[in-house]
This record gives structure tokens, sequence and C-alpha cells, in this order.
């Protein structure tokens, strides 16, 4: 792996040297876009709407408008000036209990590993994390913006959690959720023993990609020039209040025939 940013893990007075690699890999099919009539490949142009003339990333600045029709460009040193102390540490400033955050604010996870000569600072803090049972809240700058995340131990490294800040989060109060009221006891309590009949000790190697793999079994066949044949498949009832405890019946008789996980 190729490290996309490297600098300084501080908190408190003790800065220790860091490398910063993504911790996801790239799985998506490469599909490519092509023109309908003859399937040639489609080319974005980055194209100047005065002149309609194709630029090149050379001929390409970065810019603010500060009012209508008027910018002031920002090169990659203004960005660097902005804040030199943020653009070369991931700063904690804080340690919680990672229970107290919400999942909903974590986006993207990234290994970090020691630089040369930092390898003590690096396990203390390690077995300080782990140890405590906590979490270390950052503030770091990547790609010219300044993101919010966590420093968390995992297996026998630290992993940083990219979030997002609260503003970066919808609010749902437009969404139209209603509380019914009338919820019977004994629909609860059949919903209740569906969910424990359904529990599994949690395992990411039991959980795989089926629809890619289905995608790309047909994509072979295409090639090979079979044409596929199209599946039937229903399309799913919306269930009705009055039906609620009889499929809650029915679910649970089919979760019955495996036995409980033990958790």
């Amino acid at each position: 792996m190729r490290p996309i940013w490297s600098g300084v893990l501080s908190f408190g007075l003790i800065n220790i040297p860091i490398k910063v690699y993504s911790a996801t890999a790239g799985v998506e099919m490469d599909l490519r876009m092509l023109h309908k009539t003859d399937l040639s490949p489609i080319r974005y142009a980055k194209v100047c709407r005065k002149d309609g003339k194709e630029l090149s990333m050379d001929d390409i600045v970065k810019g603010y408008e500060y009012q209508e029709g008027d910018y002031v460009v920002l090169t990659d040193e203004d960005f660097k000036s902005a804040s030199v102390e943020r653009t070369q540490a991931i700063d904690v400033v804080d340690f919680v209990k990672e229970a107290e955050i919400d999942t909903i604010y974590f986006e993207k996870p990234y290994y970090l590993e020691p630089d040369k000569g930092a390898g003590k600072a690096y396990s203390i803090l390690l077995e300080s994390l782990r140890k405590a049972r906590k979490v270390g809240v950052a503030k770091f700058v990547f790609h010219n913006r300044e993101h919010l995340g966590i420093i968390k131990p995992h297996a026998n490294l630290i992993v940083l959690e990219q979030m997002r800040f609260e503003d970066e989060v919808k609010a749902p109060e437009k969404l139209n959720i209603v509380k019914h009221g009338s919820i019977r006891s004994k629909e609860l309590t059949m919903a209740m023993s569906l969910i424990d009949h359904l529990t599994e000790k949690f395992d990411i190697g039991d959980y795989h990609d089926s629809y890619r793999k289905e995608l790309d079994i047909m994509i072979k066949n295409k090639i090979k020039g079979h044409i596929p044949t199209k599946k039937k498949v229903g399309t799913p009832t919306p269930t009705k209040s009055e039906d609620l405890m009889l499929l809650l019946k029915q679910s649970l008789e089919k979760a019955n025939q495996k036995p409980v996980a033990a958790i």
C-alpha cells in the first residue's frame, strides 16, 4: 500500500510521526460510458465556458467567487498557509467513549502507521486507548478541507475514522414519520421474539456482495454470446396493518426452524 498522507498524530505535547493509508478497497465494477450508436468510449473534457476551448490541468486554477463574476485565485500554498499546523497534524482534542457517538457520523476509515523512530510512542497510545476503552476525537485537514474523526485501536494498529460534522448530516424533521399509537402488546412481543430467533453473532466474513457476483457471471455469459434470460421477480407487497399479526406469526414459525444463536 502507498501512504496518502504523512504528518504527526498529536495529543497533549506528544507528536507521533505517522503515515496514513486508506483502509477501504475499490471493488466497484469498471463500467465505461459508451456512445450508444457505435460503442465508442466517452471522454470527459474540461472546456472553458468563454471561448469553448478544451483545457489541460496546467491551464486550470482554483478560485473563490466573492461576488458575481469576480474571483480570487487560491494556490496550493494558500491552502497550506491558511493553517500550517492543521495541514501537518492529526490533532486529538478530546477522549470519549465510542458508544456515545452516533454511527451516522462515521464516514471513512484510515490506517495509521508509525514512521521511523515512532514505534514506542505509537504503541503506548494504542495500548492506552485499548485499556481505557476510549477513542480520541481529532481534527485534521485532508484535500484542503478540515475533517473531524476519531482514533481508535483496531487489532494491532490505530485506525482513524473520518467523521462528518454535525451540519453535514441532514436533519430528518421534514420526513413524514408518524408514530402509530395503537401497537398491541402481542404484536410487539411477537416482533421481539422474531428478532431473538434471527439474532446471530456478527461476523463480517458471513456477508458477501452477491449482486456483484451475479452481475459478473451475466457479463461473462454475454461475452460468450449468451442472451441472459429475464428472471420473473415478484414485486414486494406492502404489509397492511390488519395482516401484521398473521405475518409475524408465520415469520416466527419459519424462524423457529433454526436454533437461537448464543450471543
